[in-house]
């Protein structure tokens, strides 16, 4: 067992050097196998894997070092049987580059990501999931107005990301009001200019999460639309995802399962040691104050996981169904593409044997 750290950095260069060297390709589409050596092996009916050889490596894509924080804090990354290099990317888009470089093999992400992998073309499947709170997500309203229904929304200014959770959302939002895109001003925002511009009045609304929602309502005047507007606009859901040839070639697919079983047990410690998490990874990591790292830890509430099986399939299915209605997808896609069902007998034994708890139905 063994393994190597890297926050990314090093990384950088390859991920640059392999996209460049692939990006005629990806251009036209031609993806899952890039041709050389990583050709895959089998079929996705065929057995998963169960032996990593030694030798083996993954490159796994993070965001703000969280799933390599959960997994080292929770002691599963030094179970891990095979060498694992971490590659730090900021949202989804980064990681799909990645991918399609070659330059990564599995990536942790939002719902969203992955639709839009697959409308890029990209053959990267789902082989786990967590279930957060899908309460966590709320349509804050800047000072001094008052919205207070979805149906509200109507002509308003809203923060917009795509690509994102937050895109779903208000998408999702607009279509439980019976409103569409064109009654609506969508202002094209990154997630990080979200927070100042709903509390100066530059946009109207904005989906929020912690720690940004107790932030905002610190600015005298502002509000949150409430939870029984908003509900089911958001899934909480987040999928481990890699690339196709990763997965059919027999030494990544078994490394993967491996690491399909350490993710499940890794955030399951986060629910059981949520104080450490919150001081080690939220504060020591992410430098938010430690009241700021309570509500962030306190809004996700507790990590369980679903199955990979059809009802899971199905709620990726809505929020596609959700995008595409509002033309925000160039062609249609189906969530059955955007999964490898076969990594569910791994998630299933990680929950079984660690006491964590698989996710019920969401409304």
């Amino acid at each position: 067992m063994y393994r190597s750290n890297t926050s990314g950095h090093g990384l950088r260069g390859r991920v640059t050097a392999a996209f460049l060297a692939v990006t005629t390709a990806a251009t036209l589409g031609l993806t899952g196998c890039a041709g050389g050596d990583d050709k895959p092996l089998g079929t996705p009916d065929a057995p998963l894997p169960t032996e990593v050889p030694p030798g083996t490596t993954l490159v796994v894509a993070d965001q703000q070092e969280r799933l390599q924080n959960a997994l080292r804090l929770s002691g599963e990354l030094d179970k891990l049987p095979f060498k694992i290099e971490f590659a730090n990317f900021v949202g989804g888009p980064a990681i799909l580059e990645a991918f399609r470089a070659g330059a990564a093999d599995v990536g942790q992400v939002g719902d969203v990501p992955p639709i839009h992998a697959l409308a890029a073309g990209q053959d990267v499947p789902i082989v786990g999931s967590y279930q957060t709170n899908p309460q966590a997500l709320k349509l804050a309203v800047a000072p001094g107005l008052s919205i207070t229904r979805l149906t509200d929304l109507k002509g308003r200014k809203i923060a917009y990301a795509e690509g994102t959770a937050q895109q779903a959302a208000v998408l999702k939002a607009l279509s439980k009001a019976g409103l569409k895109t064109g009654d609506v001003q969508l202002i094209r925002l990154q997630l990080a200019e979200f927070l100042d511009a709903v509390r100066t009045g530059q946009v109207e609304v904005a989906p929020l999460i912690e720690p940004n929602v107790t932030r905002l309502l610190r600015t005298p005047g502002t509000s949150l639309i409430p939870d029984s507007e908003t509900s089911g606009i958001y899934s909480g859901l987040a999928y481990l995802y890699a690339r196709r040839a990763v997965v059919q070639d027999p030494a990544k697919a078994a490394a993967t399962r491996a690491l399909v079983g350490a993710f499940v047990r890794a955030w399951h410690w986060t629910n059981t040691h949520s104080a450490e998490w919150a001081d080690a990874y939220y504060v020591r990591n992410q430098k938010v104050s430690p009241d700021d790292a309570r509500r962030i830890v306190e809004s996700l509430g507790t990590y369980t996981f679903p199955h990979l099986d059809p009802q899971l399939v199905a709620r990726q299915q809505s929020t596609i169904d959700a995008i595409d209605a509002a033309g925000e997808l160039p062609k249609k896609i189906t969530a059955t593409d955007g999964f490898d069902l076969r990594f569910d007998a791994a998630v299933t034994e990680a929950v079984t044997a660690s006491g964590a708890a698989f996710a019920g139905a969401v409304s």
